[in-house]
């Protein structure tokens, strides 16, 4: 009789803007990709999955159709596709706002005021933006470099932005945000009612997951007399409780805890006011609560 073997999770990774960021995140949760001959087809270190590198708009496509079970896309493109595919992890890598902008002179005019050409790549979210609105429009698609289209050939874009200085530079104005992006980690349905699938799906979230939280939170280690210990306890925003030791042949005790990096400027001179000393601030690698 044939051994047993397990169903093959088929992972789409991202091409693009996404792709270094999304590298990264694996190659510090220990999961190696190796690139060969066959650039679109690299292997991963997970037993039991296979690989390919699409671009993001057409991972939601294919987690949708079902050719695919796991793979990276923005939020934005899921939401563009309105397809049938679950979340299973926001990275918080890439942030954008899918945003409405249009030259100041347009925007002075009034947007209900006169028939609009808006130029996007995103369709579905475009229409339904102009419908929301209440606008007169004719919506006009696009493929790449959409900030370059007003005035002359539309007078609004739909576009996702980082930072909006792409935006500025082309003279145009935010009118309304449709919604925040991120890079995501999402499988088809399907692939989750596989139990064997599943498994592999939720070892993958537990370590990108264990990762992302190590990047927000760093160990911070502090040495207390006894008499301070309380009040410098009170003031570290740990996960759950402080670990504490005593120092040798002393009443002071060694205080470690995972803090939110963001907290580190209010927490470091609160903490040395309440009585710590010999502050430590060191990365962490994973995260698993």
């Amino acid at each position: 009789m044939a051994p047993f073997e397990a169903p093959i999770l088929k992972l789409a990774l991202p091409k693009g803007s996404m792709e270094k960021s999304v590298m990264a995140l694996l190659s510090e949760a220990g999961i190696q990709v190796r690139f060969g001959p066959r650039d679109y087809r690299p292997q991963i270190s997970i037993e039991h999955v296979s690989t390919k590198i699409l671009r993001p708009q057409n991972i939601v496509e294919m987690l949708h159709v079902g050719s695919r079970d796991l793979g990276f896309a923005g939020a934005d493109w899921a939401a563009e596709v309105d397809a049938r595919v679950e979340e299973v992890l926001d990275t918080g890598l890439d942030p954008v706002k899918v945003v409405a902008a249009a030259p100041k002179h347009i925007i002075n005019q009034g947007l209900n005021n006169r028939h609009l050409v808006v130029a996007s790549e995103y369709q579905r979210l475009t229409q339904r933006w102009i419908q929301d609105r209440s606008l007169d429009a004719t919506f006009l698609r696009t493929h790449g470099a959409t900030e370059v289209y007003p005035p002359e050939d539309a007078d609004c874009i739909v576009d996702n932005t980082a930072t909006g200085s792409t935006l500025r530079a082309n003279g145009l104005e935010v009118v309304d945000e449709l919604m925040n992006s991120s890079t995501r980690l999402f499988a088809n349905p399907q692939a989750l009612k596989n139990p064997t699938k599943k498994e592999i799906i939720d070892r993958m979230v537990l370590l990108l997951g264990s990762v992302l939280e190590s990047r927000r939170r760093v160990m911070l280690e502090v040495n207390v007399p006894g008499t301070c210990l309380e009040s410098v306890i009170q003031a570290l925003p740990c996960m759950r409780k402080p670990t504490i030791s005593q120092l040798h042949g002393s009443d002071g005790y060694a205080v470690k805890a995972a803090v939110p990096r963001a907290e580190l400027p209010r927490v470091i001179p609160e903490i040395k006011e309440r009585g710590g000393t010999d502050i430590v601030v060191s990365n962490l690698a994973h995260i698993v609560p």
